[in-house]
């Protein structure tokens, strides 16, 4: 599932190319009514976590969770068809997006943004985000760090390899319970720092000197030190760890 890093680079591409135009909206694949946003000027592409909102002049949001299988694909050439299966095709005279295989694509009202926006925690790459609210929530939550960092509610747009690589970078156990407010706080300014690199690159960045390396993410050795690299299931994804650079503590 794409993590916040590549939905935020989704909607700064997309708010680039049809923010304030006028847009043909389409649903080639037929499971998705799009006539209520056809010929309507796109007023903003916005990220919230991992999910996309699409703001019209005079017409409902239309929401978008691509899941683990959704994917857009962008044609400098609007006259290009789209591809079999696609749900929401969004154009203009210079280029064209088609949403693939999401597992939301839905309009909104006004009160269901509100209400999507209530049900998410801080977003580390949200220039509106809270750092005190984010280390209250973080602080709060009664079981490991692991799983909280992954708690939508907690946190939005963290996923697995983003768990791995910050919990990592500050040497954090994943099973730790009973964060202080300090460690939080530098889990925070370590998330919003490095998702923004990710954000910039297209990728996890844990290691701005090695954007293409991971220190545990999907390692069989830790890549600082070389011990071997522990895994387990921990709220329902599998956990990274290095025994020697987060130790688990008492």
């Amino acid at each position: 599932m794409p993590e916040g890093h590549l939905i935020h680079r989704h909607a700064a591409g997309q708010h680039a190319d049809l923010a304030g135009r006028t847009v043909l909206a389409a649903g080639p694949q037929g499971r998705f009514d799009a006539r209520p946003w056809d010929g309507r000027v796109l007023t903003e592409v916005e990220a919230v976590g991992k999910h996309l909102l699409y703001h019209f002049a005079d017409a409902p949001t239309v929401h978008v969770h691509l899941g683990m299988r959704g994917i857009f694909l962008r044609y400098d050439d609007p006259g290009t068809s789209p591809r079999p299966g696609t749900r929401l095709r969004l154009a203009t005279g210079e280029v064209a997006y088609d949403l693939i295989a999401p597992s939301r694509c839905e309009a909104l009202t006004r009160g269901q943004v509100a209400a999507l926006r209530d049900s998410l925690g801080p977003d580390p790459l949200r220039a509106d985000a809270v750092p005190e609210q984010a280390v209250a929530r973080l602080t709060a939550f009664g079981g490991p760090v692991g799983a909280a960092v992954l708690d939508q509610k907690v946190w939005s747009g963290i996923g697995n390899a983003w768990r791995a690589e910050l919990l990592f970078l500050v040497g954090l156990h994943p099973d730790a319970r009973g964060v202080c407010a300090e460690t939080a706080g530098r889990l925070w300014d370590t998330a919003v720092r490095y998702l923004a690199l990710g954000r910039d690159a297209g990728q996890v960045v844990s290691d701005p000197d090695a954007p293409c390396e991971r220190w545990v993410y999907r390692r069989e050795h830790c890549r600082s030190c070389g011990a071997p690299v522990l895994t387990w299931q921990l709220a329902s994804r599998t956990a990274y760890c290095c025994p020697m650079e987060q130790p688990e503590r008492p």
